[in-house]
Formats: structure tokens, sequence, C-alpha cells
């Protein structure tokens, strides 16, 4: 008994940034719940952000405990790989920290009462949302990768609703239930298909005995790929499965707007990473066919989301509407990496794709805090609400410049060298094709960032309504656009950081 309770204490240890993150859920909820009405809710939002940094401490000690001295040590699992503490979960998690410490804070002092009636909840409602992102990039168990898809999910149908009184946050908030819920649904029809195949959850399991028994199954496989990769096509809004996002992203709350185009696609990217390239990037099947279907697949897949979301992006005015579908190209640039697979001359795929996540990170995030910004200074949430900001504030024009361009994909920026990266990769690979398309869509993406340049800078007549933003918002829009220029002008670091952590056997493939 002494050894189980003291294996639980290790684990409970190893589990010390979701804990964290439910703790202090969970202690923000009662204290809103005795606060006055009337008392601000500002300091449960400074009190998340504590909740974060020391759930991402408790990270980076995890980090430092695989990687000690420098070297490699094995990762961490519990209950029968069930959950997985290693550096594949780790980068993620910092990641998503790291995005939801940047959305509290570009919202802290800006919420207006009228707009958000409940903002107690809204702001620790983002720490379980979370734990269960936290809980799919360590997942290695489809029942525990489900649960944490779930609590992501469910979460972030109640954040969409947040503007009750707003009849187009209400329509979001359904679309994205019933879009939501089918998805969840292929999914969960997907892995009863492995399930009834092999007897086993495990996802290693799962892939050693779908790799010895390929021959009697080969049609089932395809069967719940082809769910899996659909259902998870719904969660990071790659084209086709992404008509609901220009909606959910247009109606919701902007900072929930922001954490849904970055961290809950993060989250979803995590989960398919992880998911393909154990189940299907085996080395041991009998036949390479179906790794070679699988990853074709997921090449097709990236260009069509950069072609829907990048033709389609050109016709926006709203401004939300264009940024879900700058997103949703995004999410095809960031599938590529994974779609390439692994050769003899291409061997960092993950590196490139967390490199171009980051980069994806803070500019997506900057440009919707500069968002919020004019929107709420003009009352206007289309393009026009941009026009003359250069005349009102010129260092905030800058910074939006820089946002832009690394969108854009254009020197200097982290954008521009994660899609380099990337080309390259694909370049290697010998996908003549894809790497054709990233070009292609990347020239007509000019056409639409530069048209909100075009505003800041040749339009001099605007709106007669003061810039209206708080300090901490202009703080977070310049760590963005700081944080832009330094991947651009050194992504070596960043990439060199990557690589010394991340192991693709140890991470990644299980065994």
């Amino acid at each position: 008994m002494d050894q189980l309770l003291r294996l639980q204490a290790d684990d409970l240890a190893h589990l010390a940034p979701e804990l964290t993150l439910v703790i202090a859920a969970v202690v923000l909820a009662l204290i809103d719940l005795f606060l006055p009405k009337r008392a601000s809710r500002t300091p449960l939002g400074w009190l998340a952000l504590v909740a974060l940094a020391i759930s991402a401490a408790f990270v980076i000690v995890d980090m430092r405990a695989l990687n000690p001295a420098g070297e490699s040590g094995e990762p961490v699992q519990l209950l029968n790989q069930s959950y997985r503490v290693d550096d594949f979960a780790n980068l993620f998690k910092l990641l998503f920290l790291a995005g939801t410490g940047l959305i509290i804070f570009m919202s802290l002092g800006a919420l207006k009462e009228d707009d958000i009636p409940h903002q107690g909840e809204y702001y620790y409602l983002f720490l379980p949302a979370t734990v269960g992102a936290m809980a799919m990039a360590s997942s290695g168990d489809l029942v525990t990768l489900y649960v944490g898809l779930e609590l992501l999910s469910i979460t972030t149908y109640v954040m969409v609703a947040m503007r009750k009184k707003l009849a187009a946050s209400n329509e979001a908030a359904f679309k994205y239930v019933v879009t939501g819920g089918i998805s969840s649904a292929i999914i969960l029809y997907g892995m009863s298909f492995l399930y009834g195949m092999t007897g086993s959850t495990n996802v290693a399991e799962i892939s050693s005995a779908l790799s010895a028994s390929y021959d009697q199954f080969e049609a089932l496989v395809y069967v719940a790929f082809f769910l899996l990769l659909a259902g998870f096509g719904f969660k990071i809004s790659a084209a086709p499965f992404h008509a609901w996002a220009p909606d959910v992203y247009q109606g919701a709350p902007s900072p929930v707007t922001a954490y849904l185009a970055v961290v809950s696609k993060a989250a979803g990217f995590a989960m398919t990473f992880r998911v393909m390239y154990v189940l299907f990037g085996a080395l041991d099947w009998p036949s390479s066919d179906i790794r070679n279907d699988v990853f074709l697949s997921i090449m097709v897949l990236a260009a069509v989301a950069m072609i829907v979301g990048n033709f389609v992006a050109l016709r926006q005015k709203h401004t939300k509407r264009l940024l879900a579908f700058s997103g949703i190209a995004n999410a095809g640039y960031l599938l590529v990496p994974i779609g390439t697979y692994f050769g003899i001359v291409h061997f960092s795929n993950f590196t490139e794709f967390l490199f171009y996540l980051i980069a994806y990170l803070f500019m997506t995030i900057g440009i919707f805090t500069v968002f919020m910004i004019v929107s709420e200074s003009t009352d206007d949430e289309n393009i026009s609400a941009f026009a003359g900001l250069y005349y009102r504030s010129p260092w905030t024009a800058a910074a939006t410049v820089v946002l832009l361009l690394s969108l854009a994909g254009l020197p200097i920026s982290g954008g521009f060298v994660g899609k380099l990266y990337i080309l390259l990769g694909t370049l290697e690979m010998r996908e003549y094709w894809l790497a054709a398309v990233m070009i292609g869509t990347s020239v007509v993406s000019y056409y639409y960032y530069f048209g909100i340049i075009r505003q800041m800078f040749m339009r001099s007549t605007y709106p007669e309504s003061s810039f209206r933003a708080t300090v901490l918002q202009l703080i977070v829009v310049w760590i963005c656009a700081a944080a832009t220029l330094w991947t651009g002008l050194f992504p070596h670091t960043v990439m060199e950081t990557i690589e010394s952590i991340f192991s693709v056997e140890r991470d990644l493939l299980i065994r």
C-alpha cells in the first residue's frame, strides 16, 4: 500500500500543470460566487494569469527532469501510456499556456459589462479549456484523448455564447455546438472501428495490432482513417470541413475568437500529429501503400485548405470572417509538414511545424488584439475600421504592419521563415505540386492582407472617434510584434531549442 501511495503521489506530481489549472478554476469559481454583484471581476483575470504562470513553471520542471544535464531521458508513462509526459506534449503545453495568457492579458480592463455580463465566468472558463488542450497533447490512449477533446469543446461552446444579449453570438454558439458535436461523433465512430479491430484503446497497441493483422482489416483501416481525418479536419477548421469557422468567429467575443484560432486549433493539431504518426506512420506495416495513402490524403487536405482559405478570403469585408479564412489557409500550411512525413533527407517535420505554429500564435493573437482595439474605437468590425489607423496611432499601425507581413509570409518575419522551412522540407521530399500550391496561395494572400495596410495608410478620412486602447492591449500588440520580428531575424535560436528538446523516436513514435 505504501508503494502504491508513493506511486500515486509521483503521478500527481507529473500532473501538476493540469491540476494547478483545475484547482485554480474551482477556486476562482468560488470567489466569483461570493463576490458582490457590482464588484469588478478583473482580479479574477489576474489570478487566472498567476495560475497559468505556475502551470508553465511545472511544465518547465518536467522538461528539465526529462532532459537532465542536456541528456535525453525516457518519457513518463501513466496508466499504461494512457497519459504521457513527454517533450512533444510539454512543448505544446507551453504553447497553450502562453497563448491563453496573452489572450486573458489583453482582455483585462477591456471587457464591457453590457457585452459580456458574466465576466467572472469569462476569465476562469479559459482554465478548464486549456486543461482539455493539454490532455489532448499528452494522450496516448483514445479514451483520454476524447475526454480532453470534449473538455475543450464543451467549455468553448459556453465561451462562444458569452455575449448572450447578441443574437449573432447565440447563433454562432448554436452552430458551433451542432458542428462540434457532429465532428466529435465522427471521431468517436472512427475510434470505434480501431477498437473493434484491435480490442484496445491504447494508441501504441492499436498500431502494433493493425500492422500485424493489416491483411484482414485493410478496408476497415481506410474507413477508420478517413473518419478520423474528417473529424480532425473539423477541429482544425481545414477546408472542406471549415463552414462553421466564419460564423463562429464573427459571433464570438474577440478574445474567444483568438482562443479558437490559436489554442483550440493548436490542440487539434497536437491530436492530429500524434495519432496520425503513431497509428499510420509505423515503420513495420506489411505494405507501404497504407502509409503512402494516408499521408497523400493529408497533403491533399492541406492543398484544399490553402486554396479555399486564401481565395474565399479575397471577397471578405468583415475582419473576423477574413481572419477565419486566413486561419483556414494557415491550417493548410500547418498540415503540410504532417503530410510530407519523414524521409532520408528530411527528418525535421515537427521542428518546422512547431516553429510555424509559434509564429502563427504571435501574429494571430497580435492582429486580433489590434482588431479588438479598432473595432471598439469605431464600433465597426469591417476592414474599414482600420481606415486612417496610421494617423490615429502611428506606432500601433507600425506593429500591425509587422503582424500582417508575417501573416502574408514576407521576409524578416516569423511567418516568412516558418513558411520557408516548410517549403524547403516539401521540396526535399519532392512534393513539388504541394510546394507550388504553397507558393501560389501565399501570393494570393498578399491582396487581402495588403488591403488592410492600404486602409491604414491610404485612407486619410476615418471615423471621428478617439483611439481607445488599454495599456495592456498595447503591451500585447508589441509583445506579439517583437516576437514576430525575433523569430524572423533569429530563427535558428528557436529551431535549435526545439531540436535539442524533441526526439521523434522517444516522444512521438510510441512503441
